[in-house]
């Protein structure tokens, strides 16, 4: 017996008889039940069948998913404290990229524009999948389930969308939109501009991009346009608050600056001066690798239909007629400009530029008291002693002269030693000043022409030291003239001017020298007065770690492309988000950082330059 009592001996294959029992079942009866089971087995099947209920919900999906609160739902004055994260429905998940930009409406009609800033999976139901079960199961599948994870993206509020009278406009984020909203992806043009603060008129750079691919949206064409702002309507025109290109060899840094450059040399580009005349502006381009000229000639890879779309997005291209290479005489330097057909102009740097700006012969070496000696007792007296318009050689037969050395001396003006040490460091300037061509003082309105664009080629130049001589002879020029109560040549104080210097680290150093001081003070006060003189500084390096912070401090906008040096990205100064994206830029992507204009944003330029570039 056991605790079921007779049930402890039941057999459920017997028939109720005794579990001893061996008497035979007859054919038919075998038969009759074999029947009986299978249509017993029919009717099992049949009741144990549910109806099938769909398990997605009705109708179609709009947007990529919705917000959620299960880690809060939080908008606060610091971004640090803010919780706005949405989950993404699994046919959305692979086309999301961080940067992509998003909307979420608010009842009322309002709209949360925001940017992805993470992306994560999560489990979607307690359970550890570090384990060998769940690994080699991943390893023989193709597929992931994705029913089994959730998919969240962290959100950071850029604005709040709002009409007024019929305008799109934007402010700060001041409200938490509702749990459960439905958000989607922003693919209207005036949205993103309007969230962006992008402005729709002005100097065209490139088209938005986040990840390396431009942002589509369902207008024609489908890219968005980043234009900075160029008239005076909302404040000064940028580029009289300066620009910086940075960017390393092979990131397309020239081709940038040269499709920018075109854009202020439009036609149509003009600002207006204190006496009500319009204006376009005059570009001198200081040029060492004498890439520039070319802009005087079409890009014979600019095709007719690339050609149309430029024309439908108001970008001008084509070669810049009005280009003139003036190239500076020095020594037996000779030019070649097989590679561009703009017309050629040549010039010498007169000495009589030195008794304005002695540093000009001062070279790296002089020190506070030297430079004293220079600027004070020489220069004046061989100024009184030749005249005005004495030349180089001259103040060099002037300082050989052992009776003055003497005299300055005994007077106790200028020490023996002082007056040998500026000796040494002002010579060997030979080559460079009074040459056999036409002084650059008798060419200012060839040099200086609204609309037109200067280049001055250093390529041909041996001499760093000649070079530097030339650059900073004509930028000082340049900004006395403009910055001048009484200038003495009105046709650069009346036009518009953008100074462009690539390898501008070369010139505006931070070092400790009497002449890199004297020239940083000079670029920092030119920077700071530019807006109301209409004077832009246009400058491309790629060490921006070595340009001055005086100098950098007074930038508005800066074009970031590959840089693979850590200091020069952190120099740079752009937001962390976007820093992170810059040693991994192809060539042609950029970040711009220009506060006064819009939010911090990722561009692609054009793939084509709009003038002539390279050489054959």
């Amino acid at each position: 017996m056991t605790d079921l009592g007779d049930f402890g001996d039941f057999d459920a294959g017997s028939d109720g008889s005794s579990p001893s029992s061996t008497a035979p079942a007859d054919s038919s009866a075998g038969e009759e039940a074999t029947s009986d089971d299978s249509n017993s087995a029919d009717v099992s099947t049949e009741r144990d069948e549910f109806e099938r209920t769909a398990v997605e919900p009705r109708g179609d999906d709009v947007g990529i998913g919705a917000l959620c609160v299960s880690q809060g739902l939080r908008v606060a004055e610091d971004g640090e404290d803010t919780a706005l994260r949405a989950y993404v429905t699994r046919g959305n998940r692979s086309s999301i990229r961080i940067g992509s930009y998003l909307l979420a409406p608010y009842p009322d009609g309002e709209t949360l524009f925001c940017r992805i800033t993470a992306l994560e999976y999560a489990q979607q139901y307690h359970a550890d999948d570090a384990t060998e079960i769940h690994a080699r199961r991943a390893m023989r599948t193709d597929e992931i389930e994705e029913a089994d994870y959730k998919f969240v993206a962290e959100l950071e509020p850029v604005a709040v969308l709002y009409q007024d009278d019929g305008e799109l406009k934007r402010r700060m984020t001041d409200r938490v939109p509702k749990p459960q909203t439905v958000i989607r992806t922003a693919d209207d043009t005036e949205k993103i501009k309007t969230g962006l603060k992008i402005p729709d008129e002005g100097v065209f750079l490139g088209h938005l991009s986040v990840g390396g691919e431009k942002v589509r949206t369902a207008a024609t064409p489908p890219t968005i346009d980043y234009r900075l702002k160029d008239d005076y309507d909302s404040g000064d025109p940028l580029v009289f608050r300066h620009t910086l290109i940075a960017g390393g060899t092979g990131s397309g840094k020239t081709h940038g600056a040269k499709n920018v450059l075109r854009q202020f040399l439009a036609d149509e580009r003009t600002y207006p001066m204190p006496d009500g005349r319009e204006v376009g502006p005059a570009v001198v381009q200081f040029d060492p690798q004498d890439e520039y000229a070319q802009m005087h000639d079409d890009n014979p890879d600019l095709d007719d239909a690339f050609a149309r779309r430029l024309e439908r997005e108001g970008v001008a291209y084509g070669g810049v007629s009005e280009t003139t290479a003036f190239v500076p005489k020095i020594g037996s330097a000779t030019y070649s400009a097989g590679h561009h057909r703009a017309e050629q102009v040549e010039f010498t740097i007169p000495f009589a530029m030195v008794h304005d700006n002695p540093w000009l012969v001062a070279g790296s070496g002089l020190n506070d008291n030297q430079y004293g000696a220079l600027v004070s007792v020489l220069l004046p007296r061989f100024r009184k002693q030749y005249g005005s318009g004495a030349t180089y050689e001259e103040f060099t037969t002037f300082l050989d002269d052992p009776a003055l050395r003497e005299e300055l001396d005994e007077s106790g003006r200028v020490h023996e030693a002082t007056f040998d040490a500026v000796r040494r460091r002002v010579l060997g300037f030979g080559h460079v000043f009074d040459q056999d061509a036409r002084p650059i003082t008798d060419l200012i309105h060839e040099f200086v022409r609204p609309g037109g664009l200067t280049v001055v080629p250093t390529y041909h130049i041996n001499d760093t030291r000649a070079t530097e001589a030339v650059v900073l002879a004509l930028s000082s020029l340049l900004i006395d003239e403009k910055l001048s109560n009484d200038p003495s040549y009105d046709r650069i104080k009346e036009t518009p001017l953008i100074l462009g210097m690539d390898e501008a680290h070369n010139f505006l150093t931070d070092a400790d020298s009497v002449q890199a001081g004297k020239v940083i003070t000079k670029f920092t006060e030119a920077a700071k007065q530019g807006r109301k003189e209409r004077l832009g500084l246009f400058l491309i390096t790629q060490d921006p770690q070595d340009i001055d912070d005086a100098v950098f401090k007074q930038i508005n906008t800066t074009i970031v492309l590959n840089l693979g040096d850590e200091d020069a990205i952190k120099s740079v100064n752009i937001p962390s988000n976007l820093e992170s994206k810059v040693p991994y830029m192809e060539k042609g992507q950029m970040v711009v950082y220009s506060p006064d204009n819009s939010e911090p944003v990722e561009l692609i330029g054009l793939p084509h330059c709009l003038t002539r570039h390279g050489r054959d």
